[in-house]
């Protein structure tokens, strides 16, 4: 969906479908096909944007066949559904029995990394509507904090400046600017915004800069506007709820403690990688908990538990509630449908409601859809 600021300017909404099990091209075509389509459907849009999620061999499949490309394109325009934005962190394998600590890899030491990410922005270039010259592509904080050495910094900082000189180049090839945004998340190299813009100081910000996970920060405890007024770009925000315990009530979250995705926890006085290690006893109960699992935006989980809600509220605000936009990407990342405790039996009814709450939050702001 498409909003207008105040300030005329466009600020595109979409929904990421990393949330939907597709390692191929006609699994992303039924995809579009099928909730996609359903989701335009339940909001009323004429027109839907997805953060499109393309793992590895659909993505190589594309630049291979540009025929599927133009098709890929084609079924979108027939749809009713526009990508100006691809999530690029998960690499493959996203709805495997047990991703955890795999969605790290490859990371930004890795050449494969590279090669995919510009592959990526090859066929974001090719997407983007007519009347759209900018798309963005988030991805990966550099690399998970383990195994950092000084040799892999040094490959991290030569592959950054190999992605912005294609983009660059992609640029000018095409009349399509395309930015990366590094999203930073707890236990990561790059954890919080601060640590992004110390060590993203010195990379190209014409083509480089951050992708805010509200869900990420409200873990990491940070000033919803950590990043406002720095000189890195926020090219896109992810528009994401934590999990939240209070003190005491901790237990609650053992329902949440399921083997497929990785979910850091964070207290104001500890943390540890994954729930099931808090919950082993990792972490005191005396304080509040937050744990990086993407609840619905819209919706409360059972009592006592509580979401991040609030503080997402306040970084829409900071980021989209000014006189000009910090970004004009906004996209819902709920990837967590599928291992909620209570799973719905109609995702797309689920990812819809979210959706317009979003639509609420941004309308409240001043703006008004296209």
């Amino acid at each position: 969906m498409r909003l207008r600021h105040p300030d005329g300017s466009t600020v595109h909404l979409s929904y990421c479908t990393n949330v939907h099990p597709a390692e191929d091209l006609p699994g992303i075509h039924r995809q579009l096909s099928g909730i996609a389509v359903r989701v335009r459907e339940l909001l009323g849009a004429e027109r839907l944007g997805l953060g499109l999620w393309l793992p590895q061999q659909a993505a190589t499949d594309l630049l291979a066949r540009r025929d599927e490309l133009a098709a890929l394109r084609r079924q979108l325009t027939a749809l009713g559904l526009e990508v100006v934005t691809l999530n690029g962190f998960p690499y493959r394998g996203f709805h495997d029995e047990i991703v955890k600590y795999r969605v790290y890899t490859p990371d930004w030491a890795d050449a494969e990394r590279l090669r995919y990410t510009l592959g990526l922005a090859e066929i974001l270039a090719a997407l983007l509507p007519d009347d759209v010259t900018e798309g963005t592509i988030s991805t990966l904080p550099l690399a998970w904090r383990t195994g950092w050495t000084r040799d892999k910094a040094t490959a991290v900082m030569a592959n950054l400046d190999k992605v912005a000189q294609g983009l660059r180049a992609l640029a000018g090839r095409t009349g399509k600017v395309i930015r990366l945004g590094f999203e930073p998340e707890p236990g990561c190299i790059i954890e919080t915004t601060p640590q992004a813009i110390a060590l993203l100081n010195d990379v190209d910000h014409d083509y480089l800069g951050l992708c805010l996970d509200a869900c990420h920060m409200a873990v990491g405890f940070e000033e919803p506007g950590a990043g406002a007024g720095t000189g890195l770009p926020i090219v896109k925000l992810q528009a994401s709820c934590a999990l939240e315990a209070p003190p005491g009530a901790q237990q609650a979250l053992a329902a949440f403690d399921e083997p497929r995705f990785l979910h850091q926890t964070r207290s104001a006085t500890g943390f540890a990688d994954d729930l099931g290690e808090a919950l082993a006893g990792g972490m005191s109960a005396e304080a509040s908990w937050r744990v990086h699992f993407h609840v619905p935006l819209h919706a409360d989980p059972p009592p006592p538990l509580t979401t991040s809600a609030p503080y997402l509220r306040g970084l829409v605000h900071t980021l989209l509630g000014g006189a000009a936009p910090l970004t004009r990407h906004v996209e819902v990342e709920t990837y967590t449908w599928n291992v909620l405790p209570d799973a719905p039996p109609d995702i797309a009814a689920g990812i819809a409601a979210e959706l317009d709450w979003m639509r609420g939050r941004l309308t409240s702001l001043g703006m008004k859809e296209q």
